[in-house]
């Protein structure tokens, strides 16, 4: 069994399609309303929903984020160096953390990890 979607919250929901495919390979297959959700997936088959929160509430709780495991250090860097020349503020590089080669980000109100599983 594997996890299938996610839905997430952002204050704004065309910035974010924005992102996330520029950024991790995701592609927008409908936006509703005005730009009230949008349902993105990626070559993997894994559905990002997009959504915009009325009430501007869009606080997630301290240290929840979501992660994207690449399968080499390279294409950490690869990310960052990305992210970086596209100005998305990145307060520290990638290092080893723990078991991996990683970074952490905000995008909106979202806690992005970008890394790597050290062997």
């Amino acid at each position: 069994m594997t996890i299938n979607h996610l839905n997430l919250i952002v204050t704004d929901v065309t910035k974010a399609v924005q992102f996330f495919e520029t950024y991790f390979e995701f592609t927008c297959e409908f936006i509703k309303g005005d730009s009230v959700i949008a349902v993105l997936n990626n070559k993997e088959n894994f559905t990002l929903v997009i959504m915009g929160h009325k009430n501007g509430d869009t606080i997630y709780p301290k240290d929840f984020h979501i992660g994207f495991m690449l399968e080499c250090s390279e294409q950490v860097d690869a990310i960052y160096e990305k992210l970086g020349n596209g100005k998305v503020d990145i307060t520290q590089s990638p290092r080893k953390i723990r078991d991996s080669y990683a970074f952490y980000f905000y995008f909106d109100n979202l806690f992005i990890e970008v890394g790597h599983y050290l062997k």
